[in-house]
Formats: structure tokens, C-alpha cells, sequence
């Protein structure tokens, strides 16, 4: 879809190519009714009124919580709970009325008074776990109420509701992580803890394609690679630490939409792929000092709930499958098995991660060595990121890879002993560096043909 900006701009341009005689009044008109440039100025003040919208709706419900603050203790619980039961039915009940009139003014409206009705739907549940003597762990009330709030987004296939959901579900998870390491007594809600990769799988996962969503996918993806670390880390042994490390690169890499039943684009392929480069990198970082590989080890730990393993288990296969489809034949080379260059790269990064750790419980473990090996690993990652950004025209690839390559290096001179005119003088060349690189590579920029990587 094209944005409005790019509508002005081309506004604007038309404009001056009829002025210079570069288009006549037809091609303008062409171009005016298939970019709808009459209708930039309703957008413009569409934008508004909802800005004015939203803003007096967030003064109306502060001004509401206010007023509901200062008589709270006088009401009795029966009170309470009628009066924000009262305010979720009729939040929810007027914002689906006006969510579905085919007015948009009343369309944006009904979607601030759901949002609303979501927010209320929190302090509801925390009222009736009061009356009824429940009281618990508060990320049990998150991770309650972002089930209740996700079951709205899908639902009415709201983006900010899914947006809501999945932030709430995360959150829960986070402040309730630490029972994945405790011994204490069993509840039901610490199957969502130990099951959250399957749960970000199954239901936040699917609902970026429900809702089209960039932002839910990115965030179901920063819930489901932590969780799946958690789980495995739970127990410290060797093998497991190795796998939290080269497992959720080796997922997020393989990854395709289109493995997904009744899609057919490849919608977040690109963002799962930056976001494992992102978790690899910052593997490689901290793995490329000294010290991290000099005071490595492993305590023994009480954990005794091997269910934990079974999300391992399962995104393991799912990792295989994956990069069992990447290395079969494609339609365009039927008779060509394996992987391209940066596919087989990224392999190599992580089958020698995995190996470097297996190897530190062994008795011939060397600690520089490990710390060279990924030393070289980060440098490579950041050269691959820099030619990548070269050779398609990328900017994050480019810049990534800049930022990669400055920080080892800056890491590596305040790491060891070295003197103070030395730092100076790298830190002034990496700045020299850093410049000299950007206007390089953006005068180079326009040689090139940006392409998304695949």
C-alpha cells in the first residue's frame, strides 16, 4: 500500500512537472485519480480528529479513574465490581456498535472505547480475585487477563488489541519466569510458564498473520525466543546451554512463511531472519571475552520438571524441518540440493558455536582459544552483515555490520591492558572510520538497486 507521504511527495512533483511542460493536464489527472491526491487533505484531517479523539478519551478515563480513586474505599466490594462491570459491558458494547458503522470517525472511536474496555477488563479481574479471597503472584493476573485480551483481538482482528495482548502476556511471562527454577508447589498457571514457546507459537505467532502486523509479530517473537532460552537453560548442563544458544538463531533463520498453511508471501521472513542475526550477535559478543569462557560453569540445580524439554523438543524438530525445506530443491533448480552462500555461512556460525560449547566440558578445553574462535566468528558476522548491505543496498545490513565491527573492536582495547594514548587513538580512528565508511557506502547507495533479502 502506498503511504501518504509518498502521495504528497508525488503531489508536489507532479505539480512541477506540469509547471516545466514535462506531463500535460491528462497524464497529471491519470496520476491524480490513481494516487488519489483529493484525498489528502481528508486524510490529513482524519488524522486529527483522531488525534482529538483519542486525546479526550484519555483525559475523559483519567478523569474517571480519578473519580473512581477518590470514593474507592467508601464503596463496598458488591459495589465495585457492578460499577466496573458496568463500565466493561458498556465500553465493549458501545466500542463493537461503533466499530462496525461504516463510518471511519466512528470506526476509530469504537476502537478506542474496545481498547478501553480491554483496560478495564484487567481492574475487573483484579477485583473479583479480591472478593473471592484469591489472591496470588500478580503475574497471574497478566497472564489471565492478556488471554482474555487476546481472545478479543482475535476475535474483531484489531491490531491494537493484539498489540495489548501480546505485550501482557509478555510481561506476565517475564515477572513470573523465576518459577521455571523454583521448587515451590504446583499451580495450573505455571503451564503457561513452562509451555510459553508453544503458547507464542500457536496463538501470538498466528495472530500477526490474523491482524497483518509487523509490530504483534516482532513481539511474539521476542517472547518466544526468550522463553524457549528459559526452558532451556532450566537445567545447566552443557548440552542444554549449547542448544539455547544455537537454537532460536537456527529457528528464526529457517524460517518461512510459507511453511504456514494458506500463505502464500513471505511477510516476516526478513524479520525473523534480522532478529536472529541480532540474538546471534549478541551470543558472539559476550562469548568473545576473556572472561566469560575463564569463569564458566555450571551449577547443579533442583529442577525436576523435564516438561520443560518438551518445547525444546519440539522447536528442535521444527529447526530440522526447516532446514530440511531450505536445503531441498526449489522450483527454479529442481535438480540443486543444499543451501545458498549466506545459508551455508550462517551454518557454519552455528554448528561451531554448538561445538565450541561441547567442547568446554571436555579436559583439553583451551579458554583463549574459545575466545579467538569467537572473536573471529563476530568479525566474520560483521563483515558478512557489511557486504550484504553492499551488494543489495541495505542500510540496516551496512549498519549493523559497522556496529558490530566498532564495538569488537572498542571491547577488545578496553578488555585488555593497553595504554591510554592507544584508546585514544582507536577510538579516533574508529570515528574517522565510521564516517568515512557512511558517506562511502551512501554515495555507492545510488549505484545500487535496493532489494529485500529473502
Amino acid at each position: 500500500m502506498v503511504s501518504d507521504k509518498f502521495r504528497r511527495d508525488l503531489r508536489k512533483e507532479a505539480s512541477l512537472w506540469q509547471a516545466e511542460g514535462l506531463i500535460d493536464r491528462a497524464v497529471y489527472e491519470q496520476l491524480a485519480e490513481r494516487y488519489q491526491f483529493d484525498s489528502l487533505e481528508s486524510v490529513a484531517s482524519h488524522l486529527f480528529v483522531t488525534i482529538l479523539l483519542g486525546l479526550g478519551g484519555i483525559l475523559m478515563g483519567l478523569g474517571a479513574i480519578a473519580f473512581v480513586a477518590a470514593n474507592w474505599q467508601e464503596w463496598s466490594p458488591g459495589m465495585k465490581l457492578m460499577l466496573l462491570l458496568g463500565f466493561c459491558v458498556g465500553a465493549n458494547g458501545a466500542g463493537f456498535y461503533l466499530w462496525r458503522s461504516p463510518m471511519e470517525k466512528r470506526q476509530r472511536l469504537g476502537q478506542g472505547l474496545l481498547l478501553l474496555g480491554a483496560l478495564i477488563l484487567g481492574a475487573l479481574l483484579g477485583q473479583i480475585s479480591q472478593m473471592f479471597h484469591q489472591s496470588g503472584p500478580f503475574y497471574q493476573l497478566l497472564l489471565i487477563w492478556g488471554l482474555g485480551v487476546l481472545a478479543m483481538a482475535y476475535s474483531l482482528r484489531m491490531t491494537s488489541l493484539g498489540v495489548m495482548a501480546v505485550l501482557l502476556v509478555a510481561w506476565g511471562y517475564f515477572m513470573g519466569v523465576n518459577e521455571l527454577f523454583s521448587t515451590q508447589e504446583f499451580f495450573w498457571l505455571q503451564l503457561l510458564l513452562e509451555h510459553m514457546p508453544l503458547l507464542a507459537g500457536l496463538l501470538l505467532v498466528p495472530l500477526a498473520y490474523w491482524c497483518r502486523s509487523r509490530v504483534i509479530f516482532v513481539l511474539a517473537a521476542l517472547t518466544l525466543i526468550p522463553a524457549l532460552f528459559f526452558n532451556s537453560v532450566a537445567f545447566p548442563t552443557i548440552w542444554m546451554v549449547a542448544i539455547a544458544c544455537v537454537l532460536p538463531p537456527a529457528i528464526l533463520w529457517g524460517y518461512d512463511d510459507l511453511l504456514w498453511p494458506k500463505v502464500d508471501s513471505r511477510s516476516f521472513r526478513f524479520l525473523a531472519r534480522a532478529i536472529g542475526i541480532i540474538y546471534l550477535s549478541i551470543v558472539f559478543y559476550l562469548c568473545s571475552f576473556n572472561w566469560f569462557w575463564q569463569d564458566f560453569s555450571l551449577s547443579a540445580s533442583g529442577n525436576n520438571r523435564v516438561w520443560l524439554l518438551l518445547d525444546v523438543a519440539i522447536f528442535s524438530a521444527i529447526a530440522l524441518w526447516e532446514w530440511w525445506q531450505m536445503a531441498r530443491p526449489s522450483s527454479r533448480h529442481p535438480h540443486r540440493w543444499g543451501f545458498d552462500l549466506t545459508t551455508s555461512v550462517m551454518a557454519g556460525l552455528i554448528v561451531v558455536t554448538a561445538s565450541v560449547f561441547l567442547w568446554q566440558d571436555s579436559s583439553i578445553f583451551v579458554p583463549e582459544l574459545a575466545t579467538f574462535i569467537f572473536n573471529l566468528q563476530l568479525f566474520l558476522l560483521a563483515a558478512g552483515l557489511i557486504r550484504v548491505g553492499l551488494l543489495r543496498g541495505g542500510r540496516g545490513s551496512f549498519w549493523g555490520g559497522i556496529v558490530l565491527l566498532t564495538l569488537q573492536i572498542i571491547s577488545r582495547m578496553l578488555e585488555y591492558n593497553t595504554e591510554l594514548l592507544l584508546k585514544s587513538l582507536v577510538l579516533v580512528l574508529c570515528g574517522v572510520g565510521v564516517i568515512a565508511a557512511g558517506l562511502w557506502f551512501e554515495r555507492h547507495l545510488s549505484t545500487v538497486k535496493p532489494s529485500e533479502e529473502d
